[in-house]
């Protein structure tokens, strides 16, 4: 099912690239050379500003800012002679931590005139902060696609994948696949980073080249791990009738999505949001089926305890990372306005704490040979099968 499910979207996601409209812009107004800017409090930065081409109109130009304490503009206004060559250079200082957004406003009011004239500025208390906010976001990436390995390495070490929940590896390679989808349809598809733009004049597409290249090698570590499944000893373990269910409930709204994109009826970029959700809702689900193999089994013995404590120090490096820039940027509206990514961060980090006190508290006493029902019920089938060979 899970492949089936990636085929369809893979299909989906190439029909948008086929049909995708590209459009022409051409900047016929004022531009800047920079549309993003971070300055220091109390802190100078400069931007310039220049005409794209040759404007046949006079034109005066003020700027405008979101937020009028936050920063100071020199100068705050130009005049433009029509024909001529023109480049201003603007000095910001930052007098209050926080975003905010520079556009402007011409005479005569034309949209096109100003349209491109537009700077996203960050004002930080600290540019300690701010590199050591990009030392985190490189240490949770290294640790969060590290994490995959472990549960690899002790697959192949042990032969064996009895202790691993099949629900946790079906339901990962169905997020992971909707993960990339949505990821990599940002970043590729000319035509949904058109309909984006669209939504967000001034906004700055979500994904990064590092989330196509995490999402894409989580798919591939963990079809590994799939087929890791199919090939060692994995007793009278299987994907459960409740995994089945929630999968199959899943691939129905996704193809019922689609097919609605497909018909005009939704944006695909909503179709992408969509996939979105569904990988939100996987994230939260996700590491139940293990837990609770754990807690029946009394055991943790095949459930790579490395995965857990890679997995905990990339949420965790995560989060702080979310608070340093909220502190920096004087931002708490980011992080509890809005509490999606840090209540997922934080959800799969009491996990992970859940999982080490399993595997360190609750269970540390178990034994491979005596611990796991599944590796007890393999141990006795192999027996039986022995003596029936022995009496003939």
């Amino acid at each position: 099912m899970a492949r089936c499910l990636s085929f369809y979207l893979l299909q989906a996601l190439a029909f948008v690239a086929t049909v995708g409209y590209v459009k022409a812009q051409v900047s016929q107004g004022f531009t800047v050379d920079t549309h993003d800017l971070t300055v220091l409090l109390n802190g100078n930065k400069t931007f310039e500003i220049y005409a794209s081409n040759n404007i046949g109109v006079n034109a005066n130009v003020q700027l405008i800012k979101q937020h009028e304490d936050y920063l100071d503009l020199d100068p705050e206004s130009f005049v433009y002679q029509a024909g001529s060559s023109f480049s201003q250079i603007i000095t910001v200082t930052g007098r209050h931590a926080g975003n905010v957004e520079i556009t402007a406003s011409s005479n005569p009011s034309e949209s096109w005139i100003t349209s491109d004239l537009f700077v996203r500025v960050v004002v930080a208390k600290s540019e300690a902060i701010i590199y050591t906010s990009i030392v985190f976001g490189w240490i949770y990436f290294v640790a969060w696609s590290v994490s995959f390995y472990p549960q690899i390495w002790i697959n192949y070490r042990r032969k064996s994948v009895e202790g691993l929940n099949f629900d946790f590896i079906a339901l990962n390679i169905v997020g992971f696949t909707l993960y990339s989808m949505f990821n990599c349809g940002l970043y590729f598809i000319t035509g949904l980073q058109d309909e984006y733009e669209e939504r967000h004049p001034h906004g700055v597409n979500p994904v990064l080249l590092n989330d196509v290249v995490f999402s894409l090698h989580a798919m591939f570590a963990t079809s590994i791990t799939i087929i890791q499944c199919y090939v060692y000893e994995r007793g009278l373990q299987r994907v459960s009738k409740t995994a089945f269910g929630l999968l199959a409930i899943f691939a129905l709204f996704i193809v019922i999505s689609g097919g609605l994109a497909g018909g005009g009826v939704i944006h695909w970029l909503d179709f992408l949001y969509y996939c979105s959700y569904v990988k939100l809702t996987i994230t939260i689900i996700k590491y139940i089926p293990q837990a609770l193999m754990n807690y029946r089994r009394k055991s943790t013995v095949g459930w790579s305890i490395g995965n857990i404590l890679l997995d905990f120090t990339g949420g965790t490096l995560s989060m702080l990372q979310m608070i340093l820039n909220a502190h920096n940027y004087d931002d708490w509206a980011s992080l509890f306005g809005d509490p999606t990514k840090f209540g997922l961060g934080l959800f799969s980090v009491l996990f992970d704490i859940f999982f080490m006190l399993q595997h360190y508290v609750f269970y540390r006493h178990s034994r491979e040979s005596s611990s796991s029902d599944l590796t007890t019920d393999t141990a006795v089938n192999n027996e039986a099968q022995n003596e029936s060979i022995e009496k003939y």
